[in-house]
């Protein structure tokens, strides 16, 4: 039998868990050894240099298409197509979304290996899929100005192609169009104005994260939503957290103007608010063994405190003191988490 080929990452999960079982007596040191022979470490992560090339070739492409563009030939022929009617570009940028759908699908079938070329594929046909939506707004346009309809109209539709397809990519741009849609949408409700209903931007997210977090609680049950549940749940604390990491820098202000004229010591109390929900995430996730919400808790907690720390203490404190105490700060949170790690590994 060949040997399994696996990078030094699995090969580390791999040995700890036969370590486990052998421990325990639910395999003998025979078979043990026989489940270590059977695997072997790759001498080179093709996959992971697979994964960035290709994204690597989508970027240099998108350069090589603006670079084009810029040419001066260029130019002019775009010139020549601007009275190509909307709806024609509309069903062109459809009818190639579609087959690069089509394509995606079938080679995901054919060739389920090529994970990330496939992918690749997948999301051109996202952007073409963008365009269409956005020249039929323009063609059924009435200068009203409400172009959050059109970030609506894409939740639906990647809505119904990731579930389609069963694609994670497509259903993330889905998680993106409807936090698009509720930015443009309050901003439309109040003509643009810095409020909505007495919150700004950040106030406004994390309302909205909290609104996804906690959609994701009550769905997850939900056979269909299963396959979706991690990636929703991940975006929506992407969400709250950056909101709250923002909301703690700016508080509710919506013009920069007035916040450059306030202390940031007056805002205070958005920190620790964010430190509050920050920690309850953490202990949550401690708790029901949530390593989504422990993760992010832990996370977004050391930067709300450092962010403090910069805004308070970095004009008034010796550079030389001040980088000296935040060097030993991480140091002594490196070791707290070495230490939480070691008793893992000893009692695993």
């Amino acid at each position: 039998m060949a040997k399994l080929n696996i990078d030094r990452q699995e090969s580390e999960f791999l040995n700890d868990t036969i370590t486990h079982w052998e421990k325990h007596r639910l395999i003998d040191a025979t078979q043990a050894g026989k489940l270590r022979d059977s695997y072997e470490i790759k001498g080179f992560d093709w996959m992971r240099l697979a994964k960035y090339s290709i994204w690597v070739a989508l970027f240099c492409g998108a350069i090589a298409i603006g670079s084009l563009i810029v040419d001066d030939a260029v130019i002019n022929w775009i010139k020549q197509l601007y009275d190509t009617p909307d709806i024609v570009i509309a069903i062109l940028s459809g009818a190639m979304a579609a087959g690069l759908f089509y394509i995606g699908r079938r080679r995901e079938k054919l060739y389920p290996e090529k994970i990330f070329s496939n992918e690749a594929v997948i999301f051109t046909g996202v952007l073409f899929t963008a365009c269409c939506i956005a020249y039929l707004g323009k063609t059924f346009d009435n200068r009203s100005g409400h172009y959050s309809l059109l970030f609506l109209v894409s939740v639906f539709v990647y809505g119904f192609l990731a579930r389609r397809m069963s694609s994670r990519l497509i259903w993330l741009f889905a998680l993106v169009s409807l936090g698009s849609w509720f930015g443009t949408e309050t901003g439309y409700q109040t003509n643009w104005a810095m409020y909505f209903l007495g919150m700004n931007y950040p106030l406004r997210f994390v309302l909205f994260g909290l609104l996804l977090v906690g959609a994701c609680y009550l769905m997850k049950g939900r056979k269909w939503f299963a396959y979706f549940w991690e990636l929703t749940y991940v975006v929506g604390m992407l969400y709250l957290f950056m909101s709250l990491w923002l909301l703690s820098i700016f508080g509710n202000y919506g013009s920069l103007d007035v916040w450059w004229q306030i202390k940031q010591i007056s805002l205070f109390y958005w920190g620790i608010i964010a430190v509050v929900v920050a920690g309850v995430f953490m202990l949550y996730g401690l708790k029901y063994k949530d390593v989504v919400a422990r993760e992010f808790g832990i996370t977004f907690l050391i930067i709300f405190l450092y962010t403090k720390y910069f805004e308070y203490f970095w004009e008034n404190t010796n550079k030389t003191l001040f980088f000296s105490i935040l060097a030993l700060s991480f140091w002594l949170v490196g070791r707290k988490a070495e230490k939480i790690w070691n008793i893992n590994v000893k009692t695993s």
